[in-house]
């Protein structure tokens, strides 16, 4: 398959896909006459009198000062030179190389005036994997993502630094063995390059794929402990649903019942005095379809901006280049915060079905072990829940309602979505690990369901589980044990649909 920037709809598995090498993407005809059509505006604009904003002027509070022709390209370098001021750790090698394909997209589009030269460089250090080292930390979100931009644009000034493997190389190095000479921006070239949401969108994009996934892992999860727990399936059924038919609670219930099809041991206690299941179990489809419902407003809402336009300003003639808003994160920020609380609210519910296994009920031992008092049996995982769980909280402040002013006021309103989008990743890691203890619990108690069957793809994970984790017997250090079954999230191994 072959992917054309700037013409082809980017979505966040074809992004995912050019930025494994398992999908090439090209600059094909249609977009190179776009992006030279678009230049050949910004060159005729550039030679005039009239002061335009980024192409003859200075920036931010600056904006009323013109520059002349000579000093143009001074002006561009400048730019990144002075907005590279980021700090912390580096952002994931991964979410770089995102960035670099979605601003490669919104370039191609032909409404940013850079040269051709400039994106195929950018496309070289992709095909090549080389990716700029940038720092998590100095972004507000409004005219775009500035500071982590110019990191990431900085090499192709000879500038800057690029991974090589997990070491980090100075860009002029780098560009040397591959025998490239640094870029001389032009007219336009470093606002083109640096206003842009791309730091937010490449935070939604690798968050949203991690979110799936969790989904409907925290689905299979429900399963295993109401199984472990022989709760009720009667929550779960479709007339039910129906008559309360959000999209997500929909999904939801339809998976539980797929998950407990054909269960020997859901179907055993069907006719038990037992009237209702505690909330986090008989309410999976209502907490985690809210959350679907709002991974899917964030889905949407990231594929608009995945084919969006977000530089500063939008030349759309030869007279005319309009300076906007387009830069603004507020759109994905907003999301990226609703997301935020949607994630950590499966780890809520994950935690208290932990609990109720612990409680000794309906059969099982207390602490989940059959030799209590000299075992603590699975008491103090749950503490590691909890604590996850009140981080995760800690962690849902949406940095989208809060705006500090920068640039002398002329930046009066910002987004902060690049903090927003960085929360929303840490809280899905979190989950990851709250899922796993989960995980580790249901098992235990449908161990001590046997010699009763579960559904086929429950059995397939219970089976998982047990090929990487033995059943606890007596105590024994659960370290090893919870960090295996995180790996085992982290990679995606268990069997969801």
């Amino acid at each position: 398959m072959i992917f054309k920037y700037g013409i082809d709809p980017l979505t966040a598995h074809t992004v995912m896909e050019i930025a494994n090498g398992n999908i090439k993407a090209i600059i094909n005809k249609e977009a190179v006459q776009l992006i030279n059509t678009c230049r050949a505006k910004v060159e005729t604009m550039a030679k005039g009198n009239r002061a335009i904003y980024g192409i003859n002027t200075g920036f931010g509070p600056l904006c009323d000062v013109q520059i002349t022709a000579a000093e143009t390209s001074k002006l561009q370098e400048n730019l990144l030179i002075t907005h590279a001021v980021g700090v912390g750790k580096p952002i994931d090698k991964q979410i770089s190389k995102i960035m670099m394909i979605c601003k490669v997209h919104a370039l191609c589009q032909g409404f940013s005036g850079v040269r051709l030269e400039l994106i195929e460089r950018i496309l070289y250090f992709i095909e090549k994997d080389l990716t700029p080292v940038v720092p998590e930390q100095g972004s507000v979100g409004a005219s775009g993502d500035l500071a982590p931009l110019s990191h990431l644009f900085l090499p192709l000034l000879g500038e800057g630094e690029f991974w090589v493997g997990n070491k980090i190389k100075a860009a002029k190095e780098i560009l040397k063995k591959h025998h490239l000479k640094p870029l001389i921006l032009q007219a336009k070239e470093g606002l083109g390059l640096i206003n842009g949401t791309q730091f937010i969108l490449a935070h939604a994009i690798i968050g949203l794929k991690k979110m799936e996934y969790l989904l409907d892992l925290a689905d299979v999860c429900g399963a295993m402990s109401i199984e472990g727990y022989q709760g009720s399936q009667s929550p779960f059924k479709k007339e039910l649903h129906k008559i309360r038919p959000f999209k997500g609670n929909i999904k939801v219930a339809a998976r539980m019942r797929m998950l407990f099809e054909k269960s020997q041991n859901i179907n055993s206690h069907e006719s038990c005095s037992r009237v209702q299941d505690p909330y986090s179990m008989r309410c999976i489809p209502q907490v985690h379809g809210a959350s679907r419902n709002a991974f899917y407003h964030l889905n949407e809402l990231t594929e608009i901006e995945m084919n969006a336009v977000t530089d500063n300003p939008i030349v759309l003639s030869e007279t005319e280049a309009i300076s906007g808003g387009n830069f603004h994160g507020q759109p994905l920020a907003m999301a990226l915060d609703y997301c935020s609380i949607a994630a950590s609210e499966l780890g809520n519910i994950s935690d208290r079905r932990c609990y109720l296994l612990l409680e000794g009920k309906y059969g099982l031992p207390r602490l989940l072990t059959a030799s209590g008092g000299l075992n603590s049996g699975f008491m103090i995982p749950q503490y590691t829940t909890a604590a996850l769980v009140t981080e995760n909280k800690s962690l849902c402040f949406p940095p989208s309602a809060d705006s500090i002013p920068t640039s002398l006021g002329q930046e009066d309103h910002v987004s902060m979505g690049s903090i927003s989008g960085r929360k929303f990743n840490q809280i899905l890691e979190n989950i990851e690990k709250i899922l796993a203890i989960e995980l580790m619990y249901a098992a235990q108690a449908m161990d001590f369901r046997r010699p009763n069957t579960f559904s086929k793809i429950i059995e397939e994970n219970f089976k998982i589980i047990r090929n990487n984790v033995d059943k606890l017997e007596e105590d024994r250090l659960l370290k090893d044990d919870i960090n295996t079954l995180i790996n085992l999230v982290k990679k995606q191994s268990l069997v969801v649909k």
